[in-house]
């Protein structure tokens, strides 16, 4: 970025008077169209890593009160809790944008940070880098003094996070972007001509979008918040093509499906379909389960209660199901305003990275199997690795008579090997008369049970 006022570098006259050739470049291997673009590989880490952390940040962490659409709330619908909050505890004339400069990150430490997310076993991790209320997490040239480098923080986040991710972690880098923003008066106006004009997008949008890429090199971009306006308005086809065939992360990086109204579940790298999207049957095309740790915010709230937050053993479930359905889980954490996580959130975040630890085998790298879950047991659900010839069986709940009736892996004698995750020794098995097996779990203390919150049974030649 250069500082008002510098002029900008003079090229010697000799380099003036040659002919400017552009730059070779590689023929390129996606259009700009939805039937190209869709039909790109997906980049095989996303379905490897199976599990991502989400983190929502920003000025909204400031009055952390509701939402992080607290805002929108307030100022656009005017609903009267919201409205109320700020008559009790803030004068008059205050001002969104007055949140700014107490939004201080002054506890913020990156590497604090990557550490948590290390031990939570999650492979990847998406900062959203703006929210629909404009303020961008680094220094934009496109967001002037509405930005964490100019405001608040007077620190690029954005870098801060980005390094301590990829120089202690072996997580994937990933931001969050917000297309629109609710009040930004370039958008009012496009909207207001039926999105016919698109000075917001050529100004605003796609200019943060490619600053974004080419500065931090996200290997997730995660599109959100179209605003009622078509793809086309945002050019998303046009810049999707270029992250694809020029940009620095155009063989790693994976894109979501939020890229203008319609998109949603149709286009793009892989489907969210909705906020907090967990189908609970295999997709046929690549998903991921978007959630909140925090039942009812994806921002810190305040006024959460405990009952609020998912405990361990629900997230364990959603994760099993997930996955076995073929998607990935992202769960999401909101920050304080000082740059702290919760105490509740860092520990559901250890307890993951826990459960992982025993039973990450079945969830890393696996894929669905004939059947996501069992038909005579509830609350089992199946992964395999067809080329190790493994089923993998993840149920919830510990039988008291320490007999796991299994209705869909077929097994032969002989053959068939049963193990416990965490515990190693084969364990005793018999078919059933009708079909499926019933496994004999072993006879352990609560201190030996290999975790707390979900077992696995790897079941080697079954099919």
């Amino acid at each position: 970025m250069r500082p008002p006022g510098r002029p900008a570098l003079a090229l010697p006259l000799p380099l003036l008077l040659l002919p400017l050739l552009p730059a070779p470049r590689p023929a390129a291997r996606f259009h700009p169209t939805w039937e190209s673009l869709d039909a790109r590989p997906l980049p095989a880490w996303f379905d490897q890593a199976k599990v991502g952390i989400f983190v929502h940040w920003g000025v909204f962490s400031v009055p952390s009160f509701g939402s992080e659409w607290f805002w929108w709330y307030w100022q656009q619908e005017k609903i009267p809790k919201f409205v109320d909050f700020m008559k009790n505890n803030y004068p008059p004339d205050f001002k969104y944008g007055d949140f700014g400069p107490l939004f201080t990150a002054k506890f913020f430490n990156a590497s604090q940070w990557a550490d948590i997310f290390q031990a939570s076993g999650a492979k990847y991790v998406v900062l959203t880098s703006k929210h629909h209320e404009g303020f961008t997490l680094w220094g934009s040239e496109y967001s002037w003094n509405w930005n964490a480098v100019d405001e608040g923080p007077k620190r690029d986040i954005v870098k801060e996070l980005e390094l301590a991710v990829r120089n202690r972690t072996n997580l994937r880098f990933g931001l969050y972007y917000s297309l629109f923003e609710w009040f930004h008066p370039l958008f009012l106006k496009d909207k207001f001509s039926s999105f016919h004009k698109r000075q917001f997008p050529v100004s605003k949008t796609l200019p943060e979008l490619y600053e974004l890429v080419n500065e931090y090199r996200p290997e997730v971009v995660w599109s959100d918040g179209d605003g009622g306006a078509p793809d086309a308005y945002w050019n998303s086809t046009g810049f999707l093509a270029w992250l694809y065939n020029e940009s620095p992360v155009r063989d790693t990086v994976v894109t979501n499906d939020r890229w203008g109204a319609g998109t949603i579940c149709k286009h793009g790298g892989y489907y969210t379909c909705s906020d907090r999207y967990n189908p609970g049957h295999l997709l046929p095309h690549k998903w991921e389960n978007c959630m909140t740790i925090d039942k009812f915010s994806w921002g810190y709230r305040r006024d959460a209660g405990i009952s609020d937050y998912f405990t361990i053993e629900e997230l364990v479930k959603q994760l099993v199901e997930t996955v076995s359905c073929g998607g990935n889980l992202l769960m999401n954490i909101g920050p304080t305003r000082d740059g702290t996580i919760s105490a509740v959130f860092e520990e559901r975040l250890r307890q993951m990275g826990t459960w992982l630890k025993v039973n990450g085998e079945a969830i890393y790298e696996t894929h669905t199997w004939r059947s996501q879950n069992d038909t005579i047991t509830p609350d089992v659900w199946y992964t395999s690795k067809p080329k190790e010839n493994l089923v993998y069986a993840m149920f919830l709940k510990w039988p008291t008579s320490r007999q796991l009736f299994l209705g869909q892996p077929k097994a032969t004698l002989g053959a068939t090997e049963v193990k416990l995750l965490g515990h190693g020794e084969p364990l005793n098995w018999i078919p059933c008369k009708q079909n499926g097996m019933m496994v004999e779990l072993p006879r352990l203390t609560f201190s030996q049970m290999p975790c707390k919150w979900g077992w696995t049974l790897a079941l080697t030649n079954v099919t």
